[in-house]
């Protein structure tokens, strides 16, 4: 009997990721884009405003280890689409914060920034866990390259958009526009969004085909069997004394600095220290995005090339992230030129290079021990976004203190190398980790435990 031909269910589950990421970056941004017209309506300073951007972080990065829990337990299905109703939510009510006082309105603002923050937290952890879920591993580092991309589709999309809408409307519709996108995305995502196993449009071949190359087909099925009612605290600890981990959380870090001055900090560069108005930066700053975009598809490519041509999996993850991040220290270039076309050709080249670069979460999805992917996803995710904290805060502080952003493209750069750093010297072979059970875990056995390191070798 004739075997059908594979469907390709799990493109459509990748489009969704795409789609849910790109939302996801665009409500995180919509600070960003509102942030010069909102600080002179509401008469903030540039320390109170860079406090306001991290407010989102501190909430996101306190919301990993739970958020991470909760998709193990539950599924990626029902906590993701809670997460995208509920982030919207905030998002939308972030267009009133303007009816009230002055210092009532900064605070309210701040709650929302935080609450957004916290709802967002399980959605890079759901994303890892359903590319480890439905992808083979010579297939990871291109899908995780593509909804991690979303974040820059998401400035090239809805900056202009976004700009617009500030400019013609003001800085609160585009909360409420952004938030309104969002809670109609969250229906989609329960209709469309299943395990491999439960999908209704998937064939027994494609099934195949994920679970005999590496792929953890059953990771929601079994959800809630044989787990503790928490977090599993000795995993964690595992992880936290885990060199190669240990590499891949700073590395995390110091690219997400460069990630969040863009998402906060860089239209406000263009409007203060360029000059353009905030229509004109909306646009020019989709131009960088554009170029990490490509970037970030191309970085996945190539570490997927790499490993199909027999390259070991820690050379090819570890080629593109070096590269690119070295490419991205072309930031500092801004601060001898004067040129706007060569300011932004800069800033281009350099989101470029951080898009080629940012294979974290593939070397997540490849590294994370199969029985805590969600956890280890949120672990890995809460040190990285302590850069959404940090980021904005010191240069909030070097702009008031210097009056200029030479200083704070040369911090921006200076993270670019630090994570070349950490991928040379501390991070050494890329490898899943492989957990020590307890007797209180009463988790996998180790043969259980190996299984998606042998498959991958």
């Amino acid at each position: 009997m004739q075997k059908s031909k594979p469907t390709h269910v799990r493109y459509l589950i990748l489009l969704m990721l795409f789609l849910v990421t790109t939302i996801n970056y665009a409500d995180r941004a919509t600070i960003a884009i509102a942030g010069s017209s909102l600080q002179k309506s509401l008469g903030i300073d540039a320390v109170t405003l860079g406090y306001i951007f991290s407010a989102f972080g501190w909430a996101y990065v306190a919301g990993q280890i739970p958020g991470g829990w909760l998709l193990d337990r539950f599924g990626s299905k029902k906590v993701y689409a809670l997460s995208i109703f509920t982030w919207s939510l905030f998002t939308v009510l972030q267009g009133y914060v303007g009816e009230f006082g002055l210092s009532t309105a900064i605070v309210a603002l701040f709650m929302l920034r935080f609450l957004v923050g916290l709802a967002e937290a399980p959605s890079f952890p759901g994303n890892a866990r359903i590319v480890a879920a439905w992808f083979p591993t010579s297939e990871r580092g291109t899908a995780s390259a593509i909804f991690n991309s979303a974040q820059y589709f998401a400035t090239v999309l809805f900056a202009p958009i976004m700009g617009w809408i500030v400019f013609t409307f003001g800085w609160q519709h585009v909360f409420i526009v952004m938030g309104g996108i969002g809670i109609l995305f969250s229906l989609i995502w329960l209709k469309v969004i299943h395990s491999p196993r439960a999908h209704p449009m998937i064939n027994k071949e494609e099934l195949d085909h994920i679970a005999s190359n590496g792929g953890m087909v059953d990771m929601d099925n079994d959800q809630g069997k044989g787990k503790s009612g928490g977090p599993k605290w000795d995993y964690v600890k595992q992880l936290l004394t885990n060199r190669m981990m240990l590499g891949i959380y700073l590395a995390q870090y110091c690219i997400n600095g460069i990630t969040y001055f863009f998402l906060t900090w860089f239209p406000v560069y263009l409007v203060q220290e360029r000059g353009m108005t905030i229509l004109k930066a909306g646009f020019i700053a989709s131009l960088p995005a554009i170029c990490g975009f490509i970037g970030g598809v191309l970085g996945g490519i190539i570490s997927d090339y790499l490993l199909r041509r027999g390259k070991s999996l820690t050379f090819a993850r570890k080629a593109p992230i070096i590269g690119g991040l070295l490419l991205s220290t072309s930031i500092v270039t801004c601060n001898y030129v004067d040129i706007e076309w060569v300011v932004v050709g800069f800033m281009a080249l350099a989101f470029f290079g951080k898009g080629v670069g940012a294979l974290g979460w593939a070397v997540m999805s490849d590294a994370s021990p199969k029985q805590i992917a969600g956890l280890s996803g949120g672990l890995f995710n809460m040190f990285g976004n302590i850069a959404s904290i940090t980021t904005p805060i010191v240069i909030g502080y070097i702009i008031s203190s210097t009056g200029s952003f030479k200083w704070a493209l040369v911090f921006v750069g200076a993270n670019a190398l630090v994570a070349v750093i950490s991928y040379v010297f501390i991070v050494g072979e890329i490898k899943r980790v492989e957990l020590k059970d307890t007797p209180a875990q009463g988790g996998l056995r180790a043969s259980e435990i190996g299984e998606v390191s042998q498959a991958k070798s």
